[in-house]
């Protein structure tokens, strides 16, 4: 999304406090590289990687910033890391993040979800330094009518699996921690809410592109459900872009808290079908089985955002269509396997998202 990174950026994050919870993870790794480049002075917290390969451990994403290995659901360590690291700008990113992992460990998920953000926000009443707090939730927040028109900010929320109604029972509990504590204390606020994210150093577990990555590189044929499924596909950059305009729009203007869409334009959303016959196009290779029955538990088949407050509030559209980002993407997992230094694939990913118009 657009406009962003460009020479007055550079000068907002140069040393500026950030804390990133998350940054194990997929999309926080590219964002704690990120920060790092515009000289944010950045701390992490987060579980250790889950899976291996990894992006944390290939790109050395604890070089150069402070790293914690914590559960967000321990309040007390929370408390002190943020009281350590005095952030000015928070962004939380850590979650339990998968729709059929929620299904299987419910409470896990309400629990991570619900109550680590609640602490994660606690700890930031007693932070005089915080300045910005960007939440994140997901696309599915929304109470899903299977309609054929995208959700806006104001729709209702709701959730049929306990992975959605975990991130929209986490956006009450962000609105009356913003309300009852951080407004009057003088911290900003704002939940972003983004669509299927894309881009190379994802290996986890039941996602289309990782799982096609893993099966394509050992031979195997891939098998996919729901390939009518719709979903508002994008590349990682993109959101992560969002969040770092809107977290400079936030610590200029106190009427910006809220919430906010970060999505593809509609036309942009796509079938799961139609993204692996992309991305085997890209990757050069791959074979595919696509499933003709509905299997497994239940997922919404129809999926995608309005993104005019984006649009209108901060000055951003999206800057790379579907096929880019998947080449991109494919292309990255290429070169990475074919022993390309994966920090340098990230880089070279970010200097051609800030210099695309």
């Amino acid at each position: 999304m657009a406009p962003l990174v460009m020479e007055n950026s550079l000068g907002f994050w140069h040393g500026k406090r950030v804390l990133l919870t998350g940054h194990t993870g997929f999309k926080g790794g590219w964002l704690a590289l990120w920060l790092k480049r515009l000289g944010a002075e950045l701390t992490g917290v987060a579980l250790p990687p889950e899976s291996s390969p990894n992006l944390f451990t290939l790109a050395n994403i604890s070089e150069g910033m402070g790293s914690y290995f914590c559960d967000i659901r321990n309040r007390d360590e929370i408390k002190r890391i943020i009281r350590k690291a005095k952030p000015e700008i928070v962004f939380h990113l850590a979650a339990q993040p998968l729709v059929r992992e929620s299904y299987t460990n419910p409470v896990e998920t309400f629990d991570v979800n619900i109550m680590g953000t609640a602490h994660v926000l606690d700890g930031l009443r007693d932070c005089k330094d915080a300045k910005v707090a960007i939440i994140i939730t997901t696309d599915k927040v929304y109470h899903n009518n299977e309609w054929s028109w995208p959700y806006r900010e104001e729709d209702k929320l709701g959730g049929y699996d306990p992975y959605s109604a975990s991130k929209a029972a986490s956006e009450l509990v962000v609105a009356s921690y913003r309300d009852a504590f951080l407004r009057e204390q003088g911290v900003r606020v704002a939940t972003a809410r983004a669509g299927n994210v894309i881009g190379g150093g994802d290996w986890s577990e039941d996602r289309l592109l990782p799982d096609a990555v893993r099966a394509w590189q050992a031979g195997d044929v891939l098998e996919v459900r729901r390939p009518d499924s719709v979903r508002p596909w994008q590349h990682v950059l993109e959101p992560l872009s969002g969040y770092l305009n809107l977290a400079e729009k936030l610590w200029l203007n106190s009427a910006m808290p809220g919430a906010y869409n970060f999505g593809p334009e509609t036309s942009e959303a796509a079938s799961v079908k139609d993204v692996i016959e992309l991305a085997k196009y890209a990757y050069g290779r791959g074979e595919v089985r696509y499933c003709d029955t509905v299997k497994g538990v239940h997922e919404a088949g129809w999926l995608a955002l309005e993104i005019s407050k984006s649009r209108t509030e901060l000055g951003m559209s999206p800057k790379w269509p579907l096929k880019e980002a998947l080449q991109r993407t494919m292309h990255w997992y290429r070169a990475q396997n074919e022993g390309q230094n994966p920090v340098l694939l990230c880089e070279h990913d970010i200097l051609a998202f800030e210099a695309a118009p």
